[in-house]
């Protein structure tokens, strides 16, 4: 009957227009850890293409770039892989190591430790870890600025400092994290490591302090599979190429999607120079294999003593 048919509640008036702030679109991880793959992949195969002079397919990687969004894309699903919800901010583990450090340098100083200078190349947010903690005076920069407090710079391009302003613009880390790894060439990475002791200031130009005895450094983070499944370069390799270039091992991390480094450098003051090359070189064959590598060649200072650092000397 009529009189028994269930009236229908009305529908509130947010229910029947749109929202006055439209929300903002989030890609999922999968969907972000595509993006970043497809850039990667493009981008390493137009640089194969540039080097054999293959215009026809350099012009089509381009457009292919280009229709997927270019690096603007790739940085907007790196930001969101950085997002604290989905834990990816890497200076976390940095500040975790310094943390340790500082605390133990607390128990026996009163005097607030000077701050630190870094160097953050893809920097991609102003908020991470390392930019809160106050430890740092920070400088950003990348390829592609999405913020005014970062930076439009190459770092392949940056301005040396020279031995006179080392100490007042050099910095005490310089933080490539998943950078060398976005390079599509295995002979530009080396030359990205290497380029790095130019932009460090010795222990010695940035205090006495016993809090900095674990800089100058790198804080090097690749994805996992680059020294657990490559064909080309294992942890033993990479070992020998950072200490060809100065560095000795720190700190390390190793979780399931990436490997974290810092690397002091030793490298100041080197009374020998031995002839190092690190070229391509299968050390770990095997179908599932991936082909990330590093190639390093030509002559490096090799510290007097590589002395490892102990964890006394880190905490």
């Amino acid at each position: 009957m009529a009189g028994n048919k269930k009236r229908r509640k009305p529908l509130l008036i947010s229910h029947t227009r749109p929202p006055s702030t439209p929300k903002t679109l989030s890609l999922s991880s999968q969907a972000t850890r595509s993006s970043i793959r497809k850039h990667h992949v493009l981008q390493k195969q137009l640089h194969a293409a540039i080097l054999n002079g293959d215009g026809v397919l350099t012009e089509r990687l381009q457009a292919q770039l280009e229709a997927s969004g270019g690096l603007q894309k790739y940085q907007e699903a790196s930001i969101q892989g950085q997002s604290s919800e989905r834990g990816g901010d890497s200076s976390k583990v940095l500040m975790e190591w310094i943390n340790e450090h500082s605390s133990q340098y607390r128990r026996h100083h009163t005097a607030k430790p000077e701050q630190l200078r870094m160097l953050e190349v893809g920097a991609l947010k102003v908020d991470n870890a390392c930019s809160r903690s106050g430890i740092f005076i920070v400088t950003r920069i990348d390829l592609h600025s999405q913020h005014p407090d970062i930076q439009t710079q190459d770092f392949m391009k940056m301005p040396v400092p020279s031995p006179a302003t080392l100490a007042e613009d050099g910095f005490d880390v310089v933080s490539l994290s998943l950078v060398v790894n976005y390079l599509g060439d295995p002979s530009s990475r080396g030359e990205m490591l290497k380029r790095v002791s130019s932009f460090l200031r010795s222990s010695g130009e940035t205090s006495k302090d016993e809090a900095k005895s674990a800089f100058p450094a790198l804080f090097l983070v690749l994805p996992a599979s680059c020294v657990t499944n490559s064909r080309y370069l294992d942890e033993e390799r990479l070992e020998g190429i950072m200490i060809t270039l100065g560095y000795v091992q720190a700190r390390r991390k190793l979780s399931k999607k990436l490997v974290y480094y810092l690397w002091r450098y030793e490298g100041n003051g080197a009374e020998q120079a031995q002839t190092a090359s690190y070229k391509k070189q299968e050390i770990r064959p095997g179908g599932s294999r991936n082909n990330f590598s590093i190639v390093l060649q030509g002559r490096f200072e090799i510290p007097h003593k590589m002395l490892v650092m102990t964890e006394n000397q880190l905490h």
